[in-house]
């Protein structure tokens, strides 16, 4: 029930989220971008009259005011908001590691009718932070080795908690990858309005104005060009997540072994 009612306030978490950074969003380009965009388009028609020879430069304000980038912002945001919150809950949890979480003494043996105390000193911990990885390994592991009396069947317990634990943070990781594949559909669906709209404007390309068939081709590639760049950074941040998540993982089996099993003895 603990780990349900976690995992409905994380989701709910993360809508709240994306409706706020889909609101802010939102206001931004409707007070400052999308003005800021009208003006510079505005400026750079009335230097084309006065010099027809004039080349303006990119601006960014006018790559990004469309609704696809407005989008793509929307979701790299939401991306950013739910790793930050991941990357958090690894570095809380790998403090843990640094810790002593059972008091043992170098070369201290623990015999089955021992763990009882111990399991009894790791549920005087709070409950954060008996919820973490390490706590469960360990309670697992004691578990096992006072009913099984089993050096071995005790490594594998606390190894299937921590590999449980690596899948279950794998898992959660979908939600990003899927923003990430999402953020190029969007973007190719600017290109493809683009194109469209520059097709629809083709006769007017003919009769010599090009200009409403190139600010269309802008739209096209601008929004391919924003969204596989935000789509570069996130899969770069997702890995270095992910490398995080499993490096917390496998230190937690190194700390199970190094401060309770080895300590362990069937008498």
């Amino acid at each position: 029930m603990k780990r349900k009612s976690y995992i409905a306030s994380e989701f709910v978490a993360q809508v709240v989220a994306l409706v706020v950074i889909a609101a802010t969003v939102h206001i931004a380009y409707a007070m400052v971008i999308r003005p800021r965009a009208a003006a510079v388009l505005e400026a750079r028609e009335a230097a084309l009259e006065q010099d027809p020879s004039f080349v303006a430069p990119r601006s960014f304000v006018v790559i990004i005011r469309d609704f696809e980038q407005e989008a793509c912002i929307v979701l790299m945001l939401w991306a950013f908001a739910i790793m930050a919150y991941k990357g958090v809950q690894v570095v809380r949890a790998r403090a843990m590691l640094s810790s002593a979480i059972v008091s043992l003494a170098e070369g201290m043996r623990i015999l089955p009718e021992d763990s009882r105390n111990i399991q009894r000193e790791i549920n005087l911990l709070p409950e954060p932070r008996r919820r973490q990885l390490v706590p469960r390994a360990m309670m697992a592991a004691l578990h096992r080795f006072d009913s099984a009396r089993n050096i071995q069947d005790v490594s594998e317990a606390a190894l299937a908690t921590c590999d449980a634990e690596g899948d279950r943070l794998e898992s959660e990781l979908s939600l990003i990858r899927y923003i990430a594949w999402a953020i190029p559909s969007v973007g190719f669906i600017g290109t493809v309005r683009g194109i469209g709209e520059a097709l629809g404007k083709a006769h007017k390309a003919v009769e010599g104005d090009i200009g409403p068939v190139t600010e269309s081709l802008g739209v096209a590639f601008n929004s391919t060009l924003i969204a596989l760049l935000i789509s570069i950074l996130i899969m770069f941040l997702l890995h270095q997540l992910q490398l995080a998540q499993e490096r917390y993982v496998l230190d937690s089996k190194a700390y199970c072994e190094e401060k309770l099993i080895r300590h362990l003895h069937t008498g």
